[in-house]
């Protein structure tokens, strides 16, 4: 059993899983059959905590993987894998209408009135952890109007933002497909989820903002599930084929940016970026993601309160703050 977060769907589903089938089928003679599970990230960590056996996981931020350690579900350390567990890259970036006509180039422009903005619920959906750390990321390395390395006044940033979303999405691909039915005049999304659109031919075009975040999705093998399943040795061998440069053409193929640099460096051209960093950059997971260092950015600074905690409740394992940068 294989389960994902909603994003990759269409390059696991279409191109990816059935590619592997037939490698499969070729080393060993065995047809394949391969349950697929596609939720936001957060949500389909705890499915499988909760029960749902998935052999492999591919989800789209390192602390989701880490519940299912913490879960005692992991026996490996899947950092210590190629590529420091990551199968897959991109960046934020800000979709918009053909034309561009609300004028939007920036995270400032997000914040002007009257700008219907679409994201998804970070209590449910790692693009949107993604996504706010983008802009947090942005403004504390001076690439806003919000004060340089100014932790202080980042989740007021944060919060005009966050005031123009009128509704949060379950996961990234809700957010999309509403933008694509012509809700929102802008959508805080991953590069590859607008480039999916456009090969589809949908009416669209992106920004890529001056100051992003390099988004690394992980995968690994759920070794208690695959244990009992006696599926340790298959499910090796779907994770090490998720970064052969194969498959690192198909997630390209698809809008993502590869872990490869070889087949990065073959791949048709992305947009720059000028301000590019990572989550290291911003003191890791175990710093954004901790409930004691830093400035808790909450869903409800929508409603103007920056100090409520964004990712909380009975099923939340922590609550989301972003740690601000030493001087």
């Amino acid at each position: 059993m294989f389960a994902s977060y909603t994003t990759p769907r269409e390059a696991y589903s279409q191109a990816i899983i059935p590619a592997f089938r037939k490698l499969w089928r070729v080393r060993t003679g065995e047809d394949l059959s391969v349950r697929e599970s596609y939720l936001a990230s957060g949500a389909q960590a705890r499915a499988i905590v909760g029960g749902f056996e998935a052999d492999v996981a591919a989800l789209s931020i390192a602390p989701d993987i880490d519940v299912l350690n913490g879960a005692g579900l992991l026996v490996r350390n899947w950092k210590s894998e190629p590529h420091g567990g990551i199968v897959s890259r991109s960046i934020v970036v800000i979709a918009v209408r053909p034309g561009n006509p609300k004028g939007i180039h920036d995270w400032d422009d997000l914040r002007r009135p009257n700008i219907d903005v679409l994201t998804p619920d970070v209590r449910t959906s790692g693009s949107a952890m993604w996504n706010i750390t983008s802009i947090y990321g942005a403004c504390i390395r001076g690439r806003t109007t919000s004060r340089l390395r100014d932790s202080a006044s980042a989740p007021f940033f944060l919060r005009d933002v966050l005031r123009n979303v009128k509704r949060m999405d379950s996961d990234a691909r809700e957010s999309m497909n509403r933008f694509e039915a012509g809700e929102g005049d802008a959508a805080i999304v991953c590069e590859n989820e607008v480039l999916l659109s456009k090969r589809r031919a949908t009416p669209i075009e992106y920004v890529v903002p001056h100051s992003t975040i390099l988004i690394e999705n992980p995968a690994t093998v759920v070794d208690a599930n695959a244990k009992k399943h006696h599926t340790i040795d298959l499910a090796e061998a779907f994770l090490a084929f998720l970064r052969t440069p194969e498959v690192q053409h198909v997630f390209v193929d698809y809008g993502f940016r590869a872990v490869d640099e070889s087949v990065t460096a073959k791949a048709a051209a992305l947009p720059a970026v000028t301000d590019l960093f990572t989550i290291k950059d911003l003191g890791g997971w175990s710093a954004t993601c901790s409930t004691s260092t830093g400035s808790t950015i909450a869903r409800t600074q929508a409603h103007g309160n920056p100090g409520s905690s964004f990712r909380s409740g009975p099923d939340e394992p922590e609550n989301f703050a972003v740690a601000p940068l030493s001087p």
